[in-house]
């Protein structure tokens, strides 16, 4: 086997939740068995932006930094952009080296576990590590199965040479079922043609073969299987070897929903969170084929998969999408991609300048000083820490958002604009930049409150998502 070792895993849902019920009362029946809540996506939360939450509480729990991270791979089912290098703003947001080897995986469900699979291979890195991605928002048509389980979330392994995790033994089979899951060219819906039992065998006939690639399993506290509903996992029992605690001990889509090509990982990360010491994990993808893995030892993480904020049907609508308003014509601050480009170290890292002549921080970086107003032919370069104060606060209410940010509002609803004092790399020094602040549900924002950024889409122009920070109050972790 490889020497590949996993360090430690991350992960992430969003905040909102909606529960079975809701989607009861709007349909009068709902399709996802055994998921009593699922995650639902912010406004300006998408495959990306949870990605770099969960790699970054991945990063914390390994004790490294992205300074160390030699490859990166992404796997997901719901790219923002149906062609774009996703792991190029990745590696940006995260502060990775741009020559860090980078790889995407999509079109599959069990692309996080085969992207784990591959870093398996790649390494080890000397003194560096390796960081694995998964996340996805699946979606499919509004009164369909797919739909009424599709949940979302992030999760993140960090691998290496070293830890305290080992892959003791990894398999794969294909086999051609086709038609059991699918997304069209050009479509953002998930469909699958709905024979049960033609779902049901594909979904066996792949994991078996997985399974059965494995040396003898032995005894495992938990069996980390593909969801796409809270009923499929336990069908499969006698195929993986395990009874149905195990696989309880694992279950992530009773209560976040369908996670697509972060569901097996993101089960793995649980069942470590909850004290697990071994876990077999199996991933699924239509089509169809699957990943078995067994993986051993006391793996640290860090887990925010909570959520405290109640949508109704409606409210979820608007987050989809199905019932919201674009951009009006003409746009508002247009700001072309070039320019966009040139502020990317301050809105993806928070790079900062400091004056040669008086030493007192810049946020951006360029023309006079704000402190002695001289204009230096460069700043020294300065990475802010990511925290800071409210200086000043409002709510843009509904109607009152610049057209750039007419879309997220319509999903969402209003939003806190403030003015907050970045802290500076040391003392009591800070710089003052406007940015929006999230506040989930009735949570109120205040002059004087700590936050922290978070990243986040900022508004979609000339067809290209502009990503960069946002802060939320310090106390919220998700």
């Amino acid at each position: 086997m490889s020497d590949v070792r996993i360090r430690a895993f991350g992960a992430y849902s969003p905040r909102l939740r909606i529960d079975a019920e809701s989607f009861q009362e709007a349909w009068g029946h709902f399709e996802a068995a055994g998921v009593e809540t699922k995650a639902v996506p912010e406004a300006d939360e998408d495959a990306l932006t949870m990605g770099v939450e969960a790699a970054r509480r991945a990063l914390a729990a390994a004790d490294a930094g992205p300074d160390e991270v030699d490859y990166l791979s992404f796997a997901t089912t719901t790219p923002p952009m149906a062609e774009s290098d996703l792991t190029a703003r990745l590696t940006s947001l995260l502060g990775v080296s741009s020559d860090a080897t980078t790889m995407t995986m999509t079109g599959s469900t069990r692309a996080g576990a085969q992207a784990l699979d591959a870093a398996l291979d790649a390494g080890p890195w000397g003194d560096g590590v390796g960081l694995v991605v998964a996340a996805d928002c699946p979606t499919g048509a509004p009164d369909s199965a797919v739909e009424h389980a599709a949940g979302a979330a992030g999760v993140a392994a960090v691998v290496g040479g070293g830890g305290p995790g080992v892959v003791t033994d990894r398999a794969s089979h294909v086999e051609p079922f086709p038609g059991t899951r699918f997304r069209g060219a050009g479509s953002d819906e998930t469909t699958e043609l709905g024979v049960t039992s033609y779902d049901r065998q594909s979904f066996e006939t792949a994991i078996r073969g997985a399974v059965d690639g494995l040396g003898p399993v032995g005894d495992v506290d938990a069996a980390a299987v593909q969801s796409p509903n809270g009923k499929l996992p336990y069908r499969v029992t006698g195929a993986l070897g395990v009874d149905a605690e195990r696989v309880a001990a694992a279950d992530t889509v009773g209560t976040l929903g369908d996670t697509g090509a972060a569901s097996a990982l993101l089960g793995t990360a649980k069942a470590f969170d909850e004290g697990a010491d071994r876990v077999l994990l199996a991933a699924y993808g239509s089509g169809a084929g699957a990943n078995a893995m067994v993986l051993d030892g006391d793996v640290p993480t860090r887990c925010a998969l909570d959520g405290d904020v109640d949508l109704t049907y409606p409210e979820y609508l608007r987050r989809r999408g199905e019932i919201t308003a674009d951009e009006p014509d003409g746009g508002g601050a247009y700001v072309s991609v070039p320019s966009w480009k040139r502020t990317i170290p301050q809105r993806h890292r928070l790079v900062a300048g400091r004056c040669p002549a008086c030493d007192a921080l810049n946020f951006p970086p360029e023309g006079a000083c704000r402190e002695c107003h001289a204009r230096p032919d460069d700043y020294e370069t300065v990475r802010l820490p990511g925290t800071g104060t409210v200086e000043g606060v409002t709510t843009i209410a509904q109607g009152g958002a610049p057209p750039e940010f007419v879309e997220q509002q319509s999903k969402s609803g209003p939003f806190v604009s403030a003015v907050v004092a970045l802290d500076g790399p040391v003392g009591d020094e800070t710089v003052s930049v406007p940015t929006q602040v999230l506040a989930p549900g009735e949570s109120s924002v205040d002059i004087g409150d700590r936050t922290e950024t978070v990243t986040r889409r900022i508004y979609r122009q000339e067809g290209v998502i502009r990503y960069g920070f946002k802060m939320r109050p310090v106390e919220i972790d998700g």
